[in-house]
């Protein structure tokens, strides 16, 4: 029954080759690691730890921003110059800092091409307070004119607004031909631009009204 298992002598005698293919395969092939070598933002989320819900109260709100105060301890002067160097990036038009909404050359030429004009929607937000101070006024007379004149506005604001959107709708897609534009998108970001007081338009306007737009 010898024949069913190894000899000694047999087993010694190809210790020496096993050692010496470990020893080759050790000098020229690097084993794996046996699993994926992980993306770096994995690792670092990892790092990181699982991230935490949205605060759902004020109160949870100003907590968290406390305990972020205390893990980043600035200064009161350089928060607010941090907040201000943002604010005027902002009203520069960096597209590092705008929202998604105003990214982009075709956004940026959007803007141009509003705020180069005079629109009647830029009465928009003073024709409201119009309406509020007159519902203080206790003339139900002074009231009906007031009301049927701010309705005849807003229906001459409504008309310009979409004529001024297909005409800017078919200016950008003139200027960017390779771009997809949407003439619902544009239409409407037109529109409330213009609908916007100048100076409290962000983006800070670029040109004055008559001004050639820039190509």
């Amino acid at each position: 029954m010898r024949f069913l298992r190894r000899s000694t002598t047999d087993t010694a005698a190809e210790e020496p080759e096993t050692t010496e293919a470990v020893d080759v395969a050790g000098k020229a092939y690097t084993p794996g690691k046996g699993k994926a070598t992980p993306k770096r933002r994995d690792a670092e989320a990892k790092r990181r730890g699982p991230v935490a819900p949205p605060p759902t109260t004020m109160r949870e709100a100003m907590k968290r921003n406390k305990e972020l105060r205390k893990a980043n301890p600035q200064t009161k002067e350089e928060r607010r110059a941090a907040t201000k160097a943002r604010r005027d990036a902002m009203m520069r038009g960096d597209d590092s800092v705008l929202p998604a909404r105003d990214r982009g050359p075709v956004k940026a030429y959007v803007r141009d091409l509003v705020d180069s004009r005079r629109n009647l929607l830029g009465l928009f937000m003073p024709l409201a307070i119009v309406v509020f101070l007159t519902l203080l006024v206790p003339l139900p007379q002074v009231q009906s004119y007031v009301t049927l004149l701010c309705t005849a506005m807003l229906l001459v604001m409504g008309i310009e607004g979409f004529v001024n959107g297909r005409k800017i709708v078919k200016l950008v897609r003139a200027k960017f031909p390779k771009e997809t534009v949407s003439g619902r998108t544009i239409g409407m970001y037109a529109f409330v631009r213009a609908s916007q007081i100048r100076p409290l338009r962000v983006p800070k306007p670029r040109l004055r009204p008559g001004d050639p737009i820039p190509n």
